[in-house]
């Protein structure tokens, strides 16, 4: 097994252990969705609410190193617990809360990477929507390994529905738009 699998198998069974729900979101989500790409680390979406994020943060902290010298206040101010799996690959953990963020998680399922791998994955269409919120150049790249790979089953009034209050709470309509052209642009192949 490699060491992100082995990674992220690891942090899961102790978020499984605790009956946490989360989901694999980042470049994992992508491998099962998308196109094979480089990825360094395990990206996961942990569903804390707001008000209770400490319990949870300290926690994982008891369990796993963090990966800087004040990874406690940094996750409370920032909401993502940065960490090292036992095998020294980093991990982060987003702090999850809004409805957005537990409608992702409730809609996650298993995924057999490796017989002896079954990592719980973001839907296809909930990785659209973090990706394109993102829009960062590289979340484009993925956004179109996605679009391409899951051509004709993508539930896209959900994507929409799900992605256009982020994007005007974040004061960027236009990734709704770009994320339009984008699909037309691959499904005219």
């Amino acid at each position: 097994m490699n060491r992100l699998f082995a990674a992220a198998l690891e942090v899961q069974q102790f978020l499984e252990h605790r009956r946490w729900q989360f989901a694999l979101i980042g470049g994992l989500a992508v491998l099962r969705w998308g196109e094979a790409l480089a990825t360094q680390d395990v990206d996961i979406s942990l569903l804390t609410g707001f008000g209770r994020e400490e319990q949870y943060v300290d926690e994982v902290l008891r369990q796993f190193s963090g990966r800087i010298p004040a990874a406690r206040g940094f996750a409370l101010q920032h909401r993502v617990v940065l960490i090292a799996a036992s095998n020294g690959v980093p991990v982060d953990i987003a702090l999850a809360g809004i409805p957005f963020e537990e409608r992702l998680i409730a809609r996650a399922s298993y995924f057999a990477f490796l017989p002896e791998v079954s990592l719980r994955t973001c839907s296809a269409e909930d990785l659209l929507v973090l990706k394109a919120f993102a829009g960062r150049d590289k979340d484009w790249a993925a956004l179109g390994g996605v679009i391409a790979r899951q051509r004709g089953s993508l539930d896209w009034a959900y994507v929409e529905r799900q992605l256009a209050p982020l994007c005007e709470a974040k004061g960027e309509p236009e990734l709704l738009q770009r994320l339009a052209a984008l699909r037309q642009q691959i499904e005219r192949g």
